[in-house]
């Protein structure tokens, strides 16, 4: 059942409705019903996985809590078995996750290097399974570090797992955040239910009428890199549209619909191409997946001891300026290495999380370098020079990282990167079919990528000085807000059916 589908807001529409209807007592066993219902329109056979995660994770979260009053007074022994329980938990979660993506990516590697014949294994990959994972993971975390007590209910912890909008994409969830927004009674507000529909009127349009359509180009070119090879560049710049269109278009709907059950959740988008960083970037860019990081691998690892020992050999053999950045360095290095190997089972995503840990790890070290040196030349750092130069200098290097996020594999990322200094030949762009009309309609579809480009921008820019837009068109007049939404309505009617619809890129993780 597509998110962007029809089926999909009749249900969403007599969920919110039935939501309202029944005693308020009530209202979180309704969602989880529809919740179990959206994930089993999948397929039946996938529940077993969310049940497998569902219930593994609730019991040994129940485990480490009760080993306090199991062991009483024995500390040592209530710690050893805390920690081994937890190291039995990511086991099992992670270890279902890795055996279904990530075994035919070792048997691959394995024939290539030992030359080996060994047969590809067919998995069912579950929808959403990543976002799940990862949210149960933090949970049981959470609960061995004692942030907060376990839920006693199994069938409540279930909602948080399952919660219909997030399940497929996310964005990932804390329980300390959630838990009591579904649990707790809600009213009925027309307000929040107007806001709601705002929202996800907005990311069908940057999903149906800006993604799907750049969608067109980027297939063409980089399915067909040898027939379009003067496109390289501009293959990569519609990926870009494409990928942020249809994520953060993805995040509206799936917020814009949470909204309307009186459920905010985390932001996972902050206009990530206005970034002046790398850093900046992925504080930007997947909030959700970047904190859970930053909580769940970054500060574990830089607090290890380990680490510390690699911090201190290097300050005694490289000073303490280089020293403290070292194991900062080195932490950032290891978690976007997991950030490749949650993006997919293949070298391309690890040489992309590679990349951008490398740069930060490296900016880390050299911080001190840069101070000095715009303190030499006199930039402040607040010059609008200066921040468009950041600005740019970070959409370059994020583009980079694009080849080898989108190109079929490291090579041929490479060879794109060639050819867009090498040839390019614009001209060609006019050649790629797009719609049902072929290369007849191609103009168009260039025509309505940029359109869409510039609406998404100006909005982006007034949300950037801190302009809240959804707040702004309810003080216009009604026939205005009314006239707004009519252009949206009818651009996402006769522009959004342009292209082939598809699926959201990041509900197959």
């Amino acid at each position: 059942m597509s998110l962007i589908s029809m089926e999909f807001l009749t249900f969403v529409a007599v969920a919110v409705i039935g939501y309202y209807l029944i005693p308020k007592k009530y209202q979180w066993i309704w969602l989880l019903a529809f919740s179990y219902i959206y994930y089993a329109s999948s397929g039946m056979k996938y529940l077993v996985f969310l049940l497998y995660t569902t219930v593994v994770t609730y019991g040994i979260a129940r485990m480490i809590y009760g080993a306090d009053q199991k062991f009483a007074k024995q500390k040592e022994k209530i710690k050893t078995y805390k920690k081994s329980i937890m190291v039995l938990a990511l086991l099992l979660d992670f270890g279902m996750l890795a055996v279904l993506k990530y075994t035919n990516f070792a048997i691959s590697n394995v024939n290539t290097l030992f030359h080996a014949d060994i047969r590809m294994v067919k998995f069912l990959l579950p929808l959403g399974i990543s976002f799940y994972t990862f949210q149960s993971v933090g949970y049981i975390l959470d609960v061995y570090w004692k942030r907060y007590e376990p839920e006693k209910n199994i069938f409540k912890f279930a909602l948080f797992v399952s919660f219909f909008p997030q399940i497929l994409q996310g964005p990932i969830g804390r329980y300390s955040n959630l838990a009591h927004q579904f649990y707790e009674e809600h009213s009925f507000d027309f307000m929040r239910i107007e806001r709601g529909v705002q929202r996800v009127l907005w990311g069908f349009f940057k999903k149906m009428v800006i993604a799907d359509t750049a969608a067109v180009f980027v297939d063409a070119i980089f399915d067909q890199y040898q027939t379009y090879n003067g496109l390289a560049i501009l293959g990569v710049l519609a990926y870009s549209a494409q990928l942020y269109g249809d994520f953060s278009g993805g995040m509206d709907v799936v917020i814009g619909i949470a909204s309307m059950f009186g459920i905010e959740m985390d932001e996972n988008f902050k206009r990530p191409y206005f970034s002046i960083s790398i850093t900046d970037f992925w504080h930007r860019w997947h909030i959700t997946l970047g904190t859970w990081m930053k909580d769940y691998v970054f500060y574990p690892v830089t607090l290890s001891r380990w680490m510390s020992k690699f911090g201190k050999w290097g300050k005694k053999t490289f000073g303490k300026k280089i020293g403290r950045a070292l194991p900062i360095g080195a932490a950032n290095l290891v978690v976007f290495f997991v950030v490749g190997v949650w993006h997919g089972a293949a070298w391309k995503y690890i040489v992309y999380g590679m990349y951008n840990g490398i740069i930060i790890a490296f900016s880390g070290i050299m911080a001190d370098n840069y101070r000095t040196w715009k303190k030499k030349l006199h930039i402040t750092g607040k010059e609008t020079w200066y921040y468009l130069f950041t600005v740019i200098r970070t959409f370059i290097l994020v583009i980079i990282s694009t080849y080898f996020d989108c190109a079929n594999n490291v090579g041929h990322a490479f060879q794109m990167m060639k050819q867009s200094v090498t040839s390019f030949v614009p001209s060609q762009l006019l050649l790629v079919p797009a719609g049902k009309l072929g290369t007849s309609f191609t103009p168009y579809a260039l025509a309505i990528i940029i359109v869409g480009c510039v609406i998404q921008f100006i909005v982006s820019v007034l949300q950037e000085r801190g302009v809240k837009i959804r707040e702004s068109l309810s003080k216009l007049p009604l026939p205005v807000t009314v006239a707004v939404y009519f252009c949206l309505l009818v651009s996402i009617g006769l522009f959004g059916s342009t292209a082939v619809a598809r699926g959201f890129i990041y509900a197959q993780f």
